[in-house]
């Protein structure tokens, strides 16, 4: 006999044995009891939910010799054809493959012959959103009327795509994502008929990447034990799934929150030593810097054990929230910019090290800029004229600003503009930085600084500079300078 799939092998043969949907199993099994089961139901849920199985094990019910409290036999003439693909009268369609209108019209002139030995023709259409309109059109008169010994049970993921016309003739039943305490529970009963030895974190790990379908799930376990070896920890599932190792993502995060480039550094080249896609780790990271928040909330999270739950709770006690949700953002950025680069490489190291730099950290920690406050003209001009960064003893929590720039400056615009520049191409505004390439600028009067472009400004760049984000970001970095609001005009040609 040849191998069976474990998805397969342990398919459920009766209501009993699905896992998860007990609100529609008990449902169905009351109508079959009464005698009352419908022409037409529509199984919805999402992939291995159990659809299929159910409209399986419904329509052995109906049909069955002997059946008892709802459930089939499976032990009658028509439970073992069923159960083999013998018996005629049970009709299992694929929309997917064939969705068009000959192949319902095939099933309309059929419905009109009798069963050959059970006493319901049953016709179960998988994916059912996948038929054409005109499919639909023919499938619609005869779910609208069906005979009596006729019974349609459709199957699909998404009912959105399915006409109001089909729905309205259905008894629909959704069914719901499967928990993991479900699927672990169904789990250990394979793995112990299977002689397959799991520990539970292991089991856990397959229960959260299953994303409650049970057929992935059996899926994930099968594929753990295809080396030969029937003993699953929670390394092998790692492995063989592609998830990097918690040691490597753990590290970059501590570098990162502790600002250490030196240790991302080293970090970084052991990823890349070991050929370990980068697109795949820093969506890792992203998923672990989000869990460090979720703990932060709730203090619960999935997939980890207690040695790693301890060290996302040292994270999630040294990093403020605002840090995580945009650490989330520009690691995401990150992850489009390496998506569509040719350096993947580079991009990558340098925006790791970008995001440890600890330049901007001492600035906000150490200094603090004099607000003005101008309630006399007097104390206006003496703050003015005496702005000078101010040390502050007592460090703030560090919060990365957008621009890693000298604060508050000489208060001469003229000569702090190149190093303005300058600093945009090292914060990665490159578009930014090339359209101000040998600008000046220059005071034209108390509440504005003029940007001179002695070259003109071309139709491109001017698209660029007059961004409203472009035009904030420059007025806050010479408002800096200048230690007061100001606003910015570009100039083209000489300043008069």
């Amino acid at each position: 006999m040849g191998y069976t799939a474990l998805y397969r092998k342990f398919r459920p043969i009766t209501f009993a044995e699905l896992v998860g949907q007990e609100h529609i199993t008990k449902t169905l099994k009351n109508q079959i009891m009464a005698n009352r089961v419908g022409h037409a139901y529509l199984f919805n849920g999402g992939r291995g939910t159990g659809k299929t199985s159910s409209a399986k094990i419904l329509a052995r019910a109906i049909n069955c010799l002997n059946p008892k409290d709802g459930e089939p036999c499976n032990e009658c003439e028509i439970c073992k054809a069923a159960l083999n693909g013998s018996l005629t009268d049970i009709v299992e369609m694929d929309a997917a493959s064939n969705n068009g209108v000959e192949d319902v019209r095939a099933i309309r002139e059929e419905v009109n012959f009798l069963p050959t030995k059970a006493k319901y023709r049953v016709y179960i259409i998988d994916e059912v959103h996948m038929l054409s309109i005109g499919a639909f059109n023919a499938l619609l008169k005869t779910l609208e009327e069906p005979p009596e010994h006729v019974k349609f049970i459709l199957a699909t993921t998404e009912p959105q795509k399915l006409p109001a016309t089909i729905l309205s003739r259905c008894q629909r039943f959704d069914f719901k994502r499967i928990s993991n305490e479900d699927i672990v529970k169904r789990l250990k009963i394979v793995c112990e008929e299977s002689n397959i030895e799991a520990t539970e974190n292991a089991l856990n790990i397959i229960a959260v990447l299953a994303e409650g379908a049970m057929r992935d799930a059996l899926s994930i376990l099968e594929r753990c034990v295809q080396d030969g070896d029937n003993k699953i920890d929670e390394d092998k599932i790692k492995d063989l799934v592609g998830i990097p190792k918690f040691e490597f993502v753990n590290r970059i995060v501590q570098a990162i929150s502790s600002y250490s480039i030196e240790d991302a550094i080293s970090v970084t080249n052991e990823i890349i030593n070991q050929g370990k896609d980068l697109e795949n780790f820093l969506w890792e990271m992203i998923k672990y810097v989000k869990d460090i928040l979720i703990f932060q909330t709730s203090k619960k999270i999935e997939l980890y054990n207690e040695d790693e739950i301890k060290q996302i709770k040292d994270l999630a006690g040294k990093m403020q929230k605002e840090r995580l949700v945009e650490l989330i953002y520009e690691l995401s950025e990150l992850q489009n910019n390496l998506k569509w680069s040719t350096q993947k490489t580079i991009i990558f190291q340098a925006g790791i090290i970008k995001l440890c730099a600890n330049i901007t950290k001492q600035l906000e920690t150490n200094v603090v800029v004099p607000q003005v406050q101008p309630q006399t003209v007097a104390s206006t001009v003496t703050v003015q004229n005496n702005f000078r960064p101010q040390v502050n003893t007592a460090p703030k929590p560090p919060q990365k600003p957008k621009m890693q720039m000298a604060v508050g400056g000489s208060g001469n615009i003229a000569q702090e503009w190149p190093k303005i520049v300058t600093n945009l191409k090292n914060n990665g505004k490159i578009v930014l930085y090339t359209n101000l390439m040998n600008t000046q600028a220059t005071e034209l009067n108390d509440m504005t600084v003029g940007i001179q472009f002695k070259g003109g400004l071309t139709p491109f760049g001017k698209t660029v500079l007059e961004k409203q984000e472009n035009i904030h970001e420059l007025e806050t970095l010479v408002s800096k300078v200048c230690g007061k609001p100001m606003q910015i005009k570009y100039v083209e040609g000489n300043v008069r």
